[in-house]
C-alpha cells in the first residue's frame, strides 16, 4: 500500500473543498465531501469526519444532512452496529447528474410557466424562452451523454485490470 502524506491529503481536501465552495456548495459540506471521496473506502463515520476534519459532530451533521439531501452521499448501517456511516461511490458524479435529469423537466415546465406570464415577446420572456431552450436541449442529449460514460467507465476499468 502506498504511503499518504498526511499534510498533502489535508491540503488536497481543504482545496478541493475550497473549489465546490467557490461552485456554491456551503464550506462544511465541501470539506466532508472532500474528506469522504479521499478515503480510501469512501466511507467515514461521522466521528471519523469530525476527527479528520477537527469539527464539531454538530458541524459534521449539518454537513451529511446536506449532502444526503442533494444525493452526494448516503448514509449507510454498520452490520451489527449502531453506527451509521456515509458512503461517496466513485459513480457519485454519475448519479448527481443523473438526479439533475430527473428535476430538469420541472424546471421546463416552471419556464415555460414563465414565458407565458412574461410574454414571449419581451425581454424577460425571451431570455427565460432561449434559457427554456438550453434546458430542452441538456434534457434531449444527457441520455446519450451518460450511456457514452458508462461505456467509457466500462473501457476505463477493463483497462485498469490488465
Amino acid at each position: 500500500m502506498t504511503e499518504r502524506d498526511p499534510e498533502a491529503v489535508r491540503r488536497f481536501i481543504e482545496r478541493f473543498a475550497s473549489a465546490l465552495a467557490e461552485a456554491g456548495v456551503p464550506r462544511m459540506p465541501s470539506r466532508v465531501f472532500a474528506a469522504l471521496l479521499g478515503s480510501d473506502s469512501g466511507r467515514l463515520t461521522a466521528a471519523e469526519l469530525s476527527e479528520q476534519l477537527q469539527v464539531s459532530p454538530a458541524a459534521v451533521s449539518g454537513a451529511v444532512r446536506y449532502l444526503s439531501q442533494l444525493h452526494m452521499i448516503r448514509r449507510e448501517r454498520e452490520p451489527g452496529s449502531r453506527r451509521d456511516v456515509y458512503v461517496a461511490d466513485a459513480d457519485i458524479w454519475f448519479e448527481a447528474i443523473l438526479n439533475r435529469d430527473r428535476i430538469i423537466p420541472r424546471w421546463q415546465k416552471s419556464i415555460r410557466e414563465g414565458v407565458e406570464a412574461l410574454g414571449p415577446d419581451t425581454p424577460a420572456g425571451l431570455r427565460l424562452a432561449e434559457t427554456l431552450a438550453f434546458f430542452d436541449y441538456i434534457h434531449e442529449e444527457l441520455p446519450r451523454f451518460l450511456a457514452e460514460w458508462q461505456k467509457r467507465k466500462a473501457e476505463w476499468r477493463a483497462a485498469r485490470e490488465h
